[in-house]
């Protein structure tokens, strides 16, 4: 008979490894949160895998003690989904940047979502490359002045949850990597979903884009500036929850209002959804400074789950076709005739 095993803590997800990155880093914040919720999941550790492409937030394998793969620059939702479609059993985490999966690896991030392969995504937005020395990347802001664009980007940023929800993506949410109440709830939410889950996490990056999400971050200004979504609660933020959102009917757009002024209450604000498309992509253009920032769940609606409709129709298959024998195959013939 098998002996329970022990409760895992945080110190057993930690390596020997000498944890390096800049001073101030967010990915310190968020690697002691993602080690602290582990032993929370229940899942095993020889079952756990953490898979990154390139970029600072990529050095998280090394510095977490399950099974990893540390692969080439944006094809992490690639060799992840192999690893899921391998052994569905695993626990499968995709570590990327804003840069490494959305620019290069853009591609492969639209193609995982779309497919509702069962990964949990980690988006980790400084809105610059850290690693090779501060160029603008595809989450940067119009004006961002970097080594590559000294003069400032005319670019258009992309928006990391607008994005995954175009792509098909069934769970979209975003989080701060200093807020690891939050972060948890969120990573917990995402890790209980079926089907690829996406979760944007707000970074700070102290060397080449220091405070880019001060508004959101600062325990000062981030009530504010910060609109905590819960599913079938107003849209309240502020200092004692004193503003909201409501939906102006005659320009069919949102509009902040402060509670209390001209009768508005609570019962005129708009309640969140997660399960609304319409409400998801319309939140996910709101924007600093007119309109708080949405963290939270933004949108959660579970679909078939690419893995799982891979492995029922290859035994529907072979229930109908008998098993297959590749020597026999090879030897029949120079020419094969598929069917």
């Amino acid at each position: 008979m098998n002996a329970p095993r022990a409760k895992l803590t945080l110190k057993d997800y930690e390596t020997n490894q000498e944890v390096r990155w800049c001073p101030g880093c967010g990915d310190y914040a968020i690697l002691k949160t993602i080690q602290k919720l582990l032993p929370e999941l229940g899942v095993p550790r020889e079952n756990t895998v953490f898979v990154s492409g390139i970029g600072c937030s990529s050095r998280f394998p090394y510095y977490i003690e399950t099974y990893g793969f540390h692969t080439i620059h944006g094809r992490a939702p690639a060799v992840a989904t192999g690893i899921k479609l391998a052994n569905p059993e695993l626990d499968v985490w995709v570590v990327t940047g804003d840069g490494d999966g959305l620019s290069i690896g853009g591609n492969h991030m639209v193609h995982v979502l779309r497919k509702n392969v069962d990964l949990n995504i980690l988006l980790f937005n400084n809105e610059i490359y850290g690693l090779t020395k501060g160029q603008y990347s595809p989450t940067s802001k119009v004006g961002t002045r970097s080594p590559s664009t000294p003069d400032g980007s005319i670019e258009l940023p992309l928006a990391p949850c607008s994005l995954a929800l175009g792509s098909g993506a069934r769970f979209v949410a975003r989080s701060i990597d200093t807020d690891m109440e939050h972060l948890t709830s969120i990573l917990t939410a995402a890790h209980q979903h079926r089907g690829a889950s996406f979760v944007e996490i707000l970074q700070n990056c102290p060397v080449y884009n220091e405070g880019i999400f001060e508004e959101v971050r600062n325990k000062k200004t981030a009530a504010d500036n910060r609109l905590v979504l819960i599913d079938g609660q107003p849209m309240t933020f502020g200092r004692d929850s004193s503003k909201g959102l409501r939906l102006n009917n005659k320009r069919l757009s949102l509009e902040v209002v402060n509670l209390g002024e001209q009768g508005v209450t609570e019962a005129d604000l708009l309640v969140h959804d997660e399960t609304n498309k319409v409400m998801a992509q319309t939140l996910m253009d709101l924007r600093a400074p007119e309109f708080p920032v949405p963290v939270g769940v933004i949108y959660q609606k579970p679909a078939a789950v690419y893995v799982t409709d891979i492995y029922s129709q290859r035994i529907k298959v072979r229930e109908s076709k008998g098993p297959a024998d590749l020597n026999e195959l090879l030897r029949t013939g120079h020419t094969w005739m598929v069917e």
